[in-house]
């Protein structure tokens, strides 16, 4: 990691798309919410594309936790048969963040009334977070933005640094 980027700020993105896994359509939410981040003073240090399988879901999560302290994974986090991002998401994480998925669904629920079917998570593993996002490109950027400014704060505290001034 670069010496002029906090740790705190490292982010990976995770997409989660059969069609973009098997080469049948071009990824375009993963490089929207890797904008999204790097616009927020993230540095994106890896990004990559799994089916919608939970295993594949879990391996990746798991793996990309020890690369950056922000995964945020897009796609997957609806009711059809195949989304399985929220399933593997919390199968790896050792506490959910409630809130932060919370208030992405009620931001959405403003623009839309589809946000109240996303089943995206927030969660924590080891010191790193979790968040899922919707798969649309809009709908990933605006769940993301809509929580952006919380996510320094809450990595700072997985760090150990819980003074309160």
């Amino acid at each position: 990691m670069s010496s002029s980027t906090p740790e705190a700020l490292t982010a990976v993105v995770l997409t989660v798309s059969d069609s973009s896994a098997h080469g049948e359509r071009s990824d375009l939410s993963g490089p929207a919410v890797a904008e999204c981040l790097q616009k927020h003073n993230f540095q994106v240090v890896s990004s990559q594309v799994v089916p919608d399988d939970r295993i594949h879901i879990e391996d990746a999560l798991m793996r990309l936790v020890e690369k950056a302290r922000l995964v945020v994974s897009t796609g997957g986090t609806g009711i059809a048969e195949r989304d399985v991002t929220p399933e593997a998401t919390r199968s790896v994480c050792e506490r959910l963040v409630e809130g932060v998925a919370e208030r992405m669904r009620l931001e959405g629920g403003k623009k839309t009334p589809y946000a109240a079917l996303s089943r995206g998570l927030c969660g924590v593993r080891g010191r790193s977070l979790i968040l899922n996002v919707p798969g649309s490109p809009k709908g990933a950027v605006e769940s993301l933005e809509a929580v952006i400014d919380l996510l320094p704060h809450a990595l700072q505290l997985l760090s150990g640094n819980t003074k309160h001034t």
